[in-house]
């Protein structure tokens, strides 16, 4: 038996319409335990009490439901992941999707490959790297059906980040914490100019709590240009307008 209260964290998830396995359940609290033993020598989170760990990070991360169908079989990119939110938690969840973690820091990538190895998970591999340097040529670009991120960056930067990640028909999703309206108009342009239009945004709280969300989903409805993402830094200092 845990030595944790799952209690409020199944309530969550049943909020969500999620039912997770005992052995899931298990994943997390095991994923919980390594993200604080990591902690304590690297910078992985600034959240560390078991239960807002596992609101904060792991129930918003699985948010994803309320905006996109996660029942049908997709492969997922998550750019920026850090310590693994959201891909890593969307794959312990639903373990059909296929799923690739991209960071530019080899710590933490470090640290989601011994969680993977520990939890005994198939699917998913880690990419250390630049998301620049990986979109703009090779076999991810445009290869996957879904790209998520919760990395903190306006839209219009994320997009160029994230949008030449995605086939057409897929979607890129971004999750957000604040107020989403002015910076939605403000990345319109250049979410066109990369193949996107804004299909929908979910402002939410996450269950039992005050905490604003959003997700704002992105269609690809046209390949992206060839001359973007732009170089190495260029689309976080200059986003396009």
């Amino acid at each position: 038996m845990s030595a944790y209260d799952t209690c409020q964290f199944e309530k969550d998830l049943k909020t969500l319409n999620i039912l997770l396995t005992d052995q899931q359940i298990d994943q997390f609290i095991r994923y919980y335990e390594m993200l604080v033993e990591w902690n304590g020598f690297m910078n992985l989170t600034g959240i560390t009490e078991y239960e807002e760990v596992m609101k904060k990070h792991f129930i918003d991360s699985l948010t994803l439901v309320k905006i996109f169908d996660v029942s049908k079989t997709c492969t997922v990119i998550d750019v920026g992941t850090g310590a693994g939110f959201p891909g890593l938690a969307l794959k312990i969840a639903f373990p059909d999707m296929q799923v690739t973690l991209l960071d530019s820091l080899n710590k933490r990538i470090q640290f989601l490959n011994a969680v993977i190895n520990k939890l005994g998970l198939q699917g998913v591999c880690t990419l250390h790297g630049r998301a620049e340097d990986f979109a703009r040529q090779g076999q991810l670009r445009e290869s996957f059906d879904l790209c998520v991120s919760r990395a903190v960056a306006n839209l219009a930067s994320l997009s160029e980040y994230c949008l030449p990640f995605v086939k057409v028909g897929g979607c890129f999703i971004s999750y957000k914490s604040e107020k989403v309206n002015e910076e939605l108009a403000a990345s319109k342009n250049a979410i066109f100019l990369l193949g996107g239009k804004i299909s929908k945004s979910e402002n939410f709280t996450l269950p039992d709590s005050d905490i604003s969300r959003n997700l704002i989903c992105v269609e690809k409805v046209q390949p992206t240009s060839k001359k973007y993402p732009r170089k190495a830094g260029i689309p976080t200092k200059e986003p396009l307008r």
